[in-house]
């Protein structure tokens, strides 16, 4: 049985002058949803970050992730399954990733070429499809104030032939701030129910991932950093609050679309400590990790969401990053 118990999680970065999440529908552009102005990011935005991390800074066995073969093309799941024998659950064992998100395997028939008849659970395609559910799953990220995309141009100079310099135009949007918010939850449970061997090493080095990988992709795309981490672990692996995100609220002076930076604002904590107090004898402990500038507020004063979770008698615990 698997003895990972449910956890929540919290984890805000921002991006400064950056697309943090482009839409390949709408050249591109970050991802606003149109009647609020919110920025949002897609959850597999946030998985690639954590893969990647583990992937070049970890040595971890990824399975989904960018590659190429000999002539270029690119590598499909279908084809990387093959490595493992086509046995998704060997795969499952051996990476990281497959334990923490799950994935879906068509896998091609062993059988194929026989009759219909002669194979069970044989598809048309001569395929068979397998979807595992991951333990850990997150919402989109969304920010916690109204953006405004800013176009931005500017030109590439290139040496052409004979000394001469060739040049073309670059455009992109970008936002000029924008702090993300993603809640999570890691489900013991649905590891126990998937065969799923997830463990606490696993778990860890997914916050590290998050954490230090959102800081390691430092790109002129992606330039952000990493502000809040928080965990709730739960006694009982039934239970969980939900929603955590609602409970932080953005205090500002100057209008949210104006925002550029971690001193223009802080971030209200009152809610969600209430509600974590609202549900403390579910709480087993909470783990903390903040980032430098952020600042955040408790009834009108500034603190430390640590602090004031000490205070109101949590055990609390650090990351071990």
């Amino acid at each position: 049985m698997n003895e990972i118990k449910r956890r929540e999680i919290l984890f805000l970065y921002d991006v400064t002058f950056a697309n943090p999440n482009g839409d390949p529908n709408d050249e591109n552009k970050p991802r606003i949803d149109e009647e609020t102005m919110i920025n949002y990011v897609t959850d597999v935005r946030l998985k690639r970050t954590i893969r990647d991390y583990l992937k070049d800074y970890k040595n971890k066995e990824i399975f989904i992730f960018e590659e190429s073969g000999e002539k270029g093309e690119r590598i499909s799941k279908k084809e990387r399954i093959k490595k493992y024998g086509n046995d998704p659950r060997k795969a499952l064992e051996e990476c990281i990733d497959l334990r923490l998100f799950g994935s879906t395997f068509a896998i091609e028939n062993k059988d194929k070429g026989k009759k219909k008849e002669e194979t069970s659970e044989t598809t048309e395609s001569q395929e068979n499809n397998l979807s595992i559910t991951g333990p850990v799953q997150f919402k989109f990220g969304k920010s916690l104030h109204r953006v405004k995309s800013e176009f931005v141009k500017g030109t590439t100079v290139m040496p052409g032939k004979e000394g001469k310099q060739a040049g073309t135009f670059t455009e992109k949007h970008v936002l000029p701030y924008s702090l993300i918010c993603f809640s999570g939850l890691v489900n013991g449970k649905v590891a126990e129910i998937e065969g799923i061997n997830l463990t606490l090493d696993d778990i860890n080095l997914m916050y590290e991932g998050m954490w230090e990988g959102t800081k390691t992709l430092f790109t002129t795309s992606k330039a952000q950093q990493p502000r809040l981490l928080l965990e709730v672990v739960y006694k009982d692996e039934t239970f969980h609050i939900g929603d955590l995100e609602k409970g932080l609220k953005l205090i500002t002076k100057v209008e949210e679309e104006a925002l550029r930076s971690p001193e223009d604002y802080s971030v209200d904590i009152t809610n969600l400590v209430s509600l974590l107090e609202k549900y403390k004898d579910h709480i087993d402990f909470i783990r903390v990790k903040e980032g430098d500038l952020i600042k955040f507020n408790y009834n009108g004063e500034q603190t430390s969401l640590s602090k004031v979770l000490i205070d109101k008698g949590f055990e609390v615990k650090e990351f071990g990053f």
